[in-house]
């Protein structure tokens, strides 16, 4: 496979603005919701538990079609996936924007999870193909990291600022003009790439498996906090993950043509990699979700004063991520760049876990957020550079789509856990009389405090896991030339 290779470093820049933009939207979309929920549980009449659809409703989708989507591409083309992604998530917004019922919506922001999967399962591969040399490679992968981790930021900050100045229908509608521009821009602007053809031939049932398999994982792990972990429906529904999982598995070394070509886990650094972001995204969610529960629930913050508060987040981490980051993995390798950056969030969550019921901005909230957005800041480009350092050409989109599923089921595992662990606190200090408030600032401070755990695993995974591999030495995006990998391999 060819892969997106435009003629001029300017060629290549403008596609990665492209690839960026499209991004942009379904990473905001991820978390543009949070400060809205209030408002459109109150204009559509959810009820308290049937809200959370508004989020899961996407989620499972979304991380049950990356992998697929991520071979589709291989065989169709990236670009064609990428495009056609953008062009569903953008018409799926319009209708998100438009919904006046409960189910209108939910059918609406399921139909933006697929569109958000094929648009982001492809990503990577691109990025890859369009630049294969080292330094190139570090620079544009700081962009595009800069772009997903402050977009997740920027996302509560546009939500409270849009919902307050206009309304929630709004958070959907913003992405019309975004999302037209980026379909027009990625058809004329990105390189076409035959991909390998769907004559080749794909494990359509291992396809089958894998994606009910994920899909069923994460509405299990997201409905948690309404049936409780030990419950009769969650052990059955999560003992039928998993042997749907071990099924796809058994799959993937029996056919000839598998989705999943399990030899991409021989490299350490990709299997260490991913384990990490799991890791790390789950226990930042207890900064992304319940951070902005504190702030409204605890302290009486409007939705637009939450949105300001979260606003340094996405300036400091689009900061250091096209400055700083770049420098920090080349000195000190992005390993240690990893490292450090997961102690910066343990860091942020650990001041969270002792946020006080009359918690002041300045001093309980502002200097977890700074930690917090340093830490992802410097972190995740190294983390995203050494996921994809091993990768072959012809697996650059199985690949990015593997690494974009984990980040999502790490997301819907820190949701659903976090959530849960927050409302059964909260639930039985109510019930043994403690005041209403307190019992809520409680059940936050358990899931920051839990939250922080998840991080310290990422972080001992990511000491041993990724301990003296040479690969990771510089920046670990150098190039990969097929014959090298074929000799590996």
């Amino acid at each position: 496979m060819s892969g997106l290779k435009p003629a001029t470093v300017s060629s290549r820049w403008t596609a990665l603005v492209i690839l960026c933009a499209g991004t942009l939207m379904t990473i905001l979309d991820g978390n543009i919701v949070t400060v809205a929920m209030p408002a459109v549980q109150s204009d559509l009449g959810f009820s308290p538990a049937g809200v959370a659809w508004v989020v899961n409703a996407y989620l499972i989708p979304f991380g049950g079609l990356l992998l697929l989507a991520g071979r589709l591409g291989d065989l169709v083309g990236r670009k064609r996936m990428f495009t056609a992604g953008l062009a569903v998530f953008t018409l799926a917004s319009l209708f998100c924007g438009i919904a006046t019922t409960p189910g209108a919506l939910i059918a609406a922001r399921a139909l933006q999870g697929v569109g958000g999967a094929m648009t982001t399962a492809v990503v990577l591969g691109m990025l890859v193909a369009l630049f294969p040399e080292g330094r190139e490679r570090a620079k544009a992968i700081a962009v595009f990291s800069a772009t997903g981790a402050a977009g997740g930021a920027l996302g509560t900050f546009l939500g409270g600022a849009l919902t307050s100045a206009l309304s929630w229908h709004w958070i959907f509608l913003i992405n019309l003009p975004i999302g037209l521009v980026s379909v027009v821009a990625a058809w004329r602007v990105l390189s076409a790439d035959e991909g390998a053809g769907l004559g080749k031939g794909a494990d359509y049932l291992g396809a089958v498996l894998v994606t009910a398999a994920l899909m069923l994982g994460v509405y299990t792990l997201v409905q948690t906090a309404e049936h409780g972990w030990a419950s009769t429906r969650t052990l059955v529904l999560g003992a039928l993950s998993v042997a749907l999982l071990a099924a796809f598995t058994v799959r993937q070394t029996r056919t000839a043509e598998p989705l999943l070509r399990l030899r991409i886990f021989r490299s350490r650094t990709l299997t260490g990699a991913n384990l990490v972001q799991i890791a790390a995204i789950a226990g930042m969610y207890a900064f992304q979700y319940i951070g902005a529960l504190y702030l409204q629930q605890v302290l009486g913050y409007e939705s637009l004063t939450t949105g300001l508060a979260f606003l340094p987040a996405p300036l400091v981490i689009g900061a250091l991520m096209l400055g700083l980051s770049t420098r920090v993995a080349a000195r000190f390798g992005p390993r240690n760049a990893l490292l450090a950056g997961l102690v910066s969030i343990l860091a942020g969550l650990a001041l969270f876990s002792r946020a006080p019921v009359g918690g002041s901005y300045l001093t309980d909230v502002l200097p977890a957020i700074l930690l917090l957005s340093i830490g992802f800041g410097i972190g995740m480009p190294a983390m995203t550079g050494l996921a994809m350092s091993d990768t072959r050409p012809e697996d650059a989109g199985l690949a990015s789509g593997l690494f974009n599923t984990t980040q999502v089921v790490g997301g819907a595992f820190g949701l659903a856990a976090l959530t849960s662990l927050a409302a059964g606190r909260t639930a039985d200090l109510a019930a043994t009389g403690t005041g209403p408030l307190d019992a809520l600032n409680s059940g936050y401070r358990l899931a920051f405090g839990v939250g922080a755990l998840v991080v310290t695993v990422g972080l001992v995974l990511a000491a041993v896991l990724l301990r003296g591999n040479k690969r990771s030495k510089g920046m670990g995006t150098e190039a990969v030339s097929p014959e090298r990998s074929a000799a590996r391999t």
